[in-house]
């Protein structure tokens, strides 16, 4: 960066980044433990997989509102030297950065399935499912602030990093055409005007 500027990464397209990743990998998983009888029965691991897809989702979508609410609430406008991250480049490094963490919940999930068959990976689907609820909502504060919300890249690097975790000290904050991403993360449906 020049003269003083910060890289900043969209904070609802690094909160939507695990969504399709978890849904999809627990969707999966869910298929093919319903193959396994299970300790269970397949009845009660569905059962129990669906409760614990509502539990999940319900945690997830609500996990750190009061964090993400006091850095919205408090961020400061993005400088002219701070360099906008594209959205296929913060989907990338996210997904790069916890693609362990996700094999890792995935072998979790298909190995539950021997004492429940499909609740691990109902479970792993709720929290993508949480995720995409989560990055719905804070869209839907972008466009009430008419302000996109960004964290510094370097804040996002190396261990668990998170968007409203303790290592990010405030966001900064665009107008609402800024960057190739629409509020809540999504894909721009049409180009910005700038």
């Amino acid at each position: 960066m020049t003269r003083g500027g910060q890289g900043l990464a969209r904070v609802a397209v690094v909160v939507r980044a695990g969504a399709a990743p978890l849904w999809w990998l627990g969707v999966l998983a869910a298929a093919i433990g319903l193959l396994a009888p299970g300790l269970t029965g397949r009845r009660i691991g569905v059962l129990a997989g669906a409760a614990l897809f509502v539990l999940a989702t319900a945690v997830v979508a609500r996990a750190r509102r009061k964090r993400y609410t006091a850095l919205a609430a408090a961020a400061s406008r993005a400088g002219k030297h701070d360099v906008l991250q594209d959205r296929a480049v913060t989907v990338r490094n996210w997904r790069r950065g916890h693609r362990w963490w996700l094999l890792l919940a995935f072998l979790a999930a298909l190995g539950s399935a021997f004492a429940a068959p499909a609740a691990g990976g109902m479970l792993l689907a709720g929290c993508g499912a949480g995720l995409w609820l989560k990055s719905a909502w804070l869209g839907r504060r972008e466009q009430a602030g008419e302000a996109l919300l960004w964290v510094r890249v370097d804040w996002l690097r190396g261990g668990p990093a998170h968007p409203a975790g303790q290592r990010v000290k405030a966001y900064r904050s665009t107008g609402i055409a800024a960057g190739d991403a629409a509020p809540g993360g999504a894909r721009r449906k049409s180009p910005a005007l700038v």
